[in-house]
């Protein structure tokens, strides 16, 4: 999988305030207390469960940031399949700092390994049509582009990462303007002409509405299978066809064979679950 890693400046923001908010006022009084400054350990990270990995760098850089003396040796790479008993990485050096950075660091590879796992389970779903997994801007608030980032590393597909890289015109939008027509038309007259506009229809008459002024994607929303095979027909090529609404691992496959070109999941980055990962000691 070619995958390729979040700038190293990206992550260091996140990592560093999530230490200091472990740290707090005084540091990790329980290490420090408990264990010798020059004590030495070796530990590895294990999966505890199938899934899908994403978030090494994280970890690397929450290691480093507390001790640069701990080396960190990945075993894997971010968009890797899991078994039970996998080694992700093996971590050595000062045990003071492996312990400090240990839940920060898993704290981060648990839940983007969760994404990236619940992800890659739909993208295997719907892997024999034309469809692909798509998340949306409902993220935890400070992490949208790590969450974004496990999306990709378990095979799925980026949506807008936020209110300025394009135009989505949605139910509300469209009844305070007075229509999709008047949405649609207001939008096109405002943007540069980079941007594109996709609008969020119901019904096959707002459907048929909305193709009238060339938008550049229509979400579908919360329709059936058989109506999303007349709204992909009625679309014939002209916009892109995204379905939102039930989507599941289960629910996809029907979803997805009826031609759409993109499913779109919010509970991908808000609600996955969070993926089983621990840090043995090895001596």
């Amino acid at each position: 999988m070619n995958l390729p890693p979040l700038p190293a400046i990206m992550i260091e923001q996140s990592v560093r305030a999530a230490l200091l908010e472990d740290l707090g006022r005084a540091g990790d009084i329980t290490s420090d207390s408990v264990i010798p400054a020059a004590t030495q350990a070796r530990v590895a990270m294990v999966a505890r469960e199938p899934g899908v990995v994403a978030g090494l760098d994280f970890c690397k850089i929450a290691f480093a940031l507390i001790d640069p003396a701990i080396v960190f040796a990945p075993r894997l790479f971010d968009g890797a399949r899991l078994a039970p008993g996998d080694v992700l990485a093996d971590i050595s050096g000062p045990a003071r700092g492996i312990l400090t950075a240990e839940r920060v660091a898993l704290n981060y590879l648990g839940h983007l390994s969760g994404i990236a796992s619940a992800t890659r389970g739909i993208a295997d779903a719907i892997a024999h049509t034309r469809a692909k997994i798509s998340c949306t801007r409902k993220t935890t608030p400070g992490l949208r582009f790590a969450e974004k980032y496990a999306v990709r590393a378990g095979g799925g597909a980026n949506h807008r990462f936020g209110l300025d890289d394009a135009i989505l015109i949605k139910d509300n939008h469209i009844a305070i303007a007075g229509g999709v027509g008047k949405a649609i038309a207001a939008a096109r007259a405002n943007i540069g002409h980079l941007v594109k506009i996709e609008v969020e229809v119901d019904t096959l008459s707002q459907l048929d509405e909305a193709l009238g002024f060339g938008p550049d994607a229509i979400l579908l929303d919360n329709m059936t299978p058989e109506v999303l095979c007349e709204a992909v027909a009625r679309i014939g090529g002209r916009a892109i066809a995204e379905a939102s609404g039930r989507i599941n691992a289960q629910t996809a496959p029907v979803i997805a064979e009826t031609g759409v070109d993109l499913i779109s999941a919010g509970w991908l980055t808000h609600s996955a679950k969070v993926l089983d990962i621990g840090l043995d000691f090895m001596g």
